[in-house]
């Protein structure tokens, strides 16, 4: 079954051609290693996709974000893709896909889908890379994107990211002393609530603290070439509910088949 189902198959069911996202996406991925896509999700979606945060996150109480890892200060879930409908449109959306497709240019699956939340003064991460593999700065194994549920600014914790970085040899840990200091470089990732962030999984990238308390919501799901490993084995955690409701595309993505 696997075998009769391809990337391009996928692709086009999607309806992801060359141009589904434009040159500028493309050429700041490309040269910045990021893009922001706004308006990605319309005001229904939007208080659907937080009211599920926010029920997940009661049901599950001190076991939330467990499929994947847990952080102290930060309010996690993880295998989404398991946990209701209202997720599947989020690695199934011609945007992220044909992002992903323009940064890997290979056959690629899901990595995972969680969800993030730093608390006040929490949040802080070391600048690091997604992917830690080799690099030869040509070629890319992994994006991320960035769902966001709230505004996402400075003060509430927004991603740094360090742009150019997913194309240099070293790692973070191989150059700098402190990866919790300011880097001279960074930007931040910020945008309204409802936009989409896209990086390459090879770019130096940290979240910050949350400096205000105000809420800092996104989903997070990632996709790799898929002779890499997920982050969380969606054929161990698939649910039978779930591969009753996606077609095969969709389990091509979650790498089921």
């Amino acid at each position: 079954m696997n075998q009769s189902i391809s990337i391009n198959d996928v692709l086009s069911h999607f309806g992801i051609t060359e141009n589904t996202i434009s040159k500028i996406h493309r050429r700041e991925l490309d040269e910045q290693g990021y893009t922001i896509f706004h308006d990605v999700i319309d005001s229904t979606w939007l208080n659907l996709l937080r009211k599920k945060f926010e029920e997940l996150i009661d049901r599950e109480g001190e076991q939330a974000g467990i499929e994947a890892n847990q952080m102290e200060g930060v309010r996690r879930l993880a295998d989404l893709t398991n946990k209701g409908e209202i997720f599947d449109a989020l690695y199934t959306h011609p945007l992220v896909l044909g992002a992903a497709y323009h940064v890997i240019k290979r056959p690629f699956k899901i990595v995972s889908l969680n969800g993030h939340d730093p608390m006040y003064k929490q949040g802080q991460q070391i600048l690091h890379s997604d992917f830690g593999g080799e690099r030869d700065g040509i070629t890319f194994h992994q994006i991320n994107s960035l769902w966001m549920l709230d505004d996402l600014c400075e003060e509430n914790g927004a991603t740094r990211v360090i742009p150019g970085s997913h194309r240099w040899l070293n790692m973070p840990r191989d150059q700098l002393q402190d990866l919790l200091a300011p880097h001279p470089d960074e930007v931040f990732i910020t945008a309204p609530a409802g936009s989409m962030a896209v990086f390459n999984g090879q770019i130096w990238h940290g979240s910050t603290k949350n400096r205000n308390g105000n809420l800092r919501r996104v989903y997070h799901g990632a996709f790799c070439a898929r002779e890499h490993k997920q982050q969380t084995d969606q054929r161990t955690h698939l649910r039978p509910e779930t591969k009753a409701r996606i077609d095969l595309h969709a389990q091509y993505i979650l790498d089921v088949l």
